[in-house]
C-alpha cells in the first residue's frame, strides 16, 4: 500500500520502519526531515501533510496531543486538503475521545475515512512490532487497514465505534499509572525495611503480584535507569483525558487523581522528561529514602 506517515518521533520512526521493511511505500512527514534510517530504505519525505495525503491511500498518525492532531488534520496545508474520497486517516496518538469523534465526523464529510488506533507497549514494542492496538471505527476501515496493524502489533481489537478506541487507551493508562504506584509502593517498603528490593522483586514475579510493570518498571526503580520510554509528561496528558472524562461522567477516580499527583510532584522537581517509572521518587521523597540506597552504600563500602 502507499501510506502516509506523521509524527517520526520515539515510537513514530520505528512504526514507520516496520511498515517499510514489511514491503510498503511509505510518504514520511515531522516536524523536523524524515530520519536518514527510513529514507535510506526508501521512505518519501514530503513538506506538508497535504502533499504526504495527496501521494497516500492510509495516512497514520503518531503525534503527541489532541492539539497536535488536529492541526496536522485540519490546519494550513494540512492532510484534509490533500484527501481524497476512499481514503483513510489512522490516528495512532492518544487523544481525547471526545475530539476524536469530532475528527472522525469531519474526515467522513470529506468521503474519508477514520479509525482511532492509539497504542500500548513503548518504544520496545514499537521496535519489536509487539504493540497493542485499541482501534475505533468501521469493520471495512479496519479490515483494510488490518495488514498495517499487524506490522506494528500483536494484540489488535476492534473496540466498537470513533471514540472508542480513545476511551480503552485512556482505561489502559489509568491501569498502567496505579500499578506503577503500587510497584513503586512495594519496591519502596521492603527496601525501607531493609530488604534487597531486586530479590524482592524476583520473589514476587513468581507469584500472582507479578505483571509486565513490576518485571520492566521495577527493574527501572532498583537499577535508576529513568531515562524514556514514556514520558511523565506524557502520561500526565493521559490521565487529564480521564479526569477531564471522569468529571463530565460525574464519576470519582480517587487513586487515578493520587497518580497524576505524584506525576505533579515529579515535574516540579524537573521530571517532566523522566520515564513514568520515576514516580517512584515522589514516593521516595514522602518517605526520605531511595530505593536499593542502603544495598548501593553497602557495595561501596
Amino acid at each position: 500500500m502507499k501510506v502516509g506517515f506523521i509524527g517520526l518521533g520515539i515510537m513514530g520512526r520505528p512504526m514507520a520502519g516496520r511498515l517499510i521493511d514489511g514491503g510498503h511505500e511509505l510518504y514520511l512527514h515531522s516536524r523536523k526531515p524524515a530520519p536518514k534510517e527510513l529514507t535510506d530504505k526508501g521512505g518519501r519525505d514530503c513538506r506538508s501533510g497535504r502533499e504526504l495525503a495527496s501521494h497516500s491511500e492510509i495516512i497514520i498518525l503518531m503525534v503527541p496531543d489532541t492539539p497536535n492532531v488536529e492541526a496536522v488534520l485540519f490546519g494550513p496545508e494540512g492532510v484534509a486538503q490533500g484527501l481524497a474520497p476512499g481514503k483513510t486517516v489512522v490516528d495512532m496518538s492518544s487523544i481525547s475521545p471526545l475530539a476524536t469523534k469530532d475528527f472522525a465526523r469531519r474526515i467522513h464529510e470529506l468521503g474519508g475515512e477514520y479509525l482511532d488506533a492509539p497504542v500500548s507497549g513503548g518504544e520496545v514494542g514499537a521496535k519489536q512490532g509487539t504493540l497493542t492496538i485499541m482501534v475505533g471505527g468501521s469493520e471495512q476501515a479496519f479490515a483494510r487497514v488490518q495488514p498495517l496493524f499487524e506490522l506494528m502489533g500483536k494484540n489488535i481489537t476492534l473496540v466498537g465505534g470513533n471514540g472508542d478506541g480513545q476511551t480503552t487507551k485512556v482505561a489502559n493508562q489509568i491501569i498502567v499509572a496505579l500499578t506503577i504506584e503500587a510497584v513503586g509502593e512495594a519496591l519502596l517498603f521492603a527496601s525501607k525495611a531493609g530488604a534487597d528490593p531486586a530479590m524482592v522483586r524476583k520473589a514476587l514475579m513468581g507469584g500472582f503480584a507479578s505483571s509486565r510493570i513490576l518485571e520492566v518498571h521495577g527493574e527501572r526503580m532498583i537499577n535508576r535507569t529513568f531515562d524514556p520510554g514514556f514520558r511523565i509528561e506524557l502520561h500526565q496528558k493521559d490521565l487529564n483525558l480521564a479526569l477531564s472524562g471522569a468529571r463530565a461522567l460525574q464519576l470519582s477516580l480517587p487513586n487515578t487523581a493520587t497518580c497524576q499527583e505524584l506525576f505533579n510532584a515529579c515535574a516540579a522537581h524537573g521530571g517532566s522528561g523522566w520515564d513514568h517509572s520515576a514516580m517512584v521518587r515522589a514516593l521516595e521523597d514522602l518517605a526520605n529514602h531511595e530505593i536499593g540506597s542502603e544495598e548501593r552504600q553497602k557495595g561501596a563500602a
